[in-house]
């Protein structure tokens, strides 16, 4: 062994170029919140088949539109604490399992009530699937590139649920429902075959919770032979130093509590939108006059705007981050207002969702990076995932406010207005934490771990 060599891990990621093995780990991530987007979205462009199946009203529609939401939001509060003590890479994987498992049996559902729970269920796997997946990717990036690369990874999401609109309107003609669930099911069983062959542990965590020197460098030298003559690893924080290891204690603690709770309400107040269109725009769409193969189409525009999210990470990584999300939600405020305002023009409805989308999902999918650059390493995968988790109320909340709305019997352009506001109040937050927690200004004490060799 070589004399003793200290590698500082983010300075090691920032100065080495991005490797193959990092796009690996890009892709992996990838392609698990694509799954995550498709199963989530699934629901809503099914719902049409099953009211004329099972012969229900819209109304009661809505315990099944948001089961895998209440599901989700417990699978993210617990997953991420499970998280920053046993590892990202074993909470990735069992969630993609359970994931398969359980959207594989709601495709056999019987009644309401059955898929009601398996729904549930998926939705705690896909509920810790998520944030790992942001923790995990974030940690193998270099600084300069954190949000786009987190952000890129991100728009597996949109890309998903819109994937899962598109799919729908072509396998339910031919095999019904239930085909668009078994897909759904399939395709994260493969995907669990692949994670445990290729899907590395996050190096950040292992520096921190003292793995073998070895281990980490077989890690670091896939992505730069410079690491191969390490003998200890360093790790350093620029977040806000805490007496506490314990992810939920970092996450409440003084430094944090602020932007946690200005983070919770950004994210719970965008999926309000999301989940109140996402779910119920083919219906309303189909309530306007517009056949049920089109407001499918139509709906699956709004989720496939995610791609501007790469855009957005450029920027935060260039400019105050806080701002540049906060401003997007003001625009989404404005685009979700115009969808509601051009029922009866086919053509500006295609253009105004597809914009609509763009702009919301592009403000929505910056906000996990945002999060992962704001908390340190042993709080990194709680303070993701329990952002995520709170607001996925926020999307609770939008299922059953469209349902509420329909009862009032409001009308198209009503129904739109009402829930473009909560963008209005996700900018607000942000531009409360921005105030309380000054982008750039505020470095935090470094912190340093070392993992001796052996």
């Amino acid at each position: 062994m070589p004399a003793e060599r200290s590698v500082d891990i983010q300075a090691f990621l920032n100065e080495t170029p991005f490797s193959r093995y990092q796009w690996l780990v890009f892709s992996l991530c990838f392609f698990i919140v694509l799954l995550d987007g498709f199963d989530t979205a699934a629901i809503g462009y099914i719902a049409p088949s099953l009211t004329t199946e099972w012969g229900i009203a819209k109304p009661a529609l809505a315990p099944v539109l948001s089961a895998a939401l209440f599901g989700l939001a417990f699978g993210a509060l617990s997953a991420g604490p499970l998280a920053d003590r046993l590892g990202r890479k074993k909470i990735l994987i069992g969630s993609v399992l359970i994931i398969g498992l359980a959207c594989l049996a709601s495709a056999f559902s019987a009644n309401l009530d059955q898929l009601v729970l398996l729904r549930f269920v998926t939705g705690l796997g896909l509920g810790a699937a998520m944030p790992n997946s942001v923790t995990l990717m974030s940690e193998y990036c270099p600084e300069g590139r954190r949000a786009m690369m987190t952000n890129a990874m991100f728009c597996g999401f949109p890309l998903g649920a819109a994937l899962g609109g598109f799919l729908a309107a072509w396998m339910i003609p031919q095999w019904g429902w239930r085909s668009v669930l078994v897909l759904g099911g399939i395709t994260p069983l493969v995907l669990t075959v692949l994670l445990l062959l290729l899907l590395p542990e996050s190096v950040r965590y292992m520096v921190a919770h003292n793995h073998a020197a070895e281990r980490i460098r077989k890690v670091l030298r896939r992505i730069g032979e410079t690491a191969a003559e390490a003998t200890s690893f360093v790790l350093t924080e620029k977040a806000p130093a805490t007496k506490s290891r314990n992810g939920i204690a970092v996450v409440l603690s003084r430094p944090y509590i602020v932007g946690s709770v200005m983070l919770w309400t950004a994210y719970f107040m965008g999926l309000v939108i999301f989940y109140a269109l996402i779910n119920w725009m083919p219906i309303l769409f189909k309530d306007a006059g517009l056949e049920a193969r089109s407001a499918a189409l139509i709906s699956a525009l709004f989720p496939l705007g995610g791609i501007g999210a790469v855009l957005s990470g450029w920027l935060m990584d260039r400019f105050n981050a806080n701002k540049i999300i906060a401003v997007g939600f003001v625009l989404t405020f404005a685009a979700v207002y115009a969808i509601g305002q051009v029922a009866g023009n086919l053509g500006l409805l295609v253009v105004f969702v597809f914009g609509a989308g763009t702009i919301m999902n592009t403000a929505q999918s910056s906000l996990p990076a945002l999060a992962a650059s704001f908390y340190p390493t042993h709080g990194r995968a709680t303070g993701v995932a329990w952002m995520l988790g709170l607001g996925r109320f926020g999307g609770i909340g939008g299922s059953f406010l469209v349902a509420e709305l329909s009862r009032q019997q409001l009308g198209f352009t009503d129904i739109f207005t009402v829930v473009a506001i909560p963008g209005l109040a996700a900018a607000l937050a942000l531009m409360v934490k921005q105030f309380i927690h000054p982008e750039g200004e505020t470095t935090g004490t470094a912190k340093n771990v070392e993992v001796l060799g052996h």
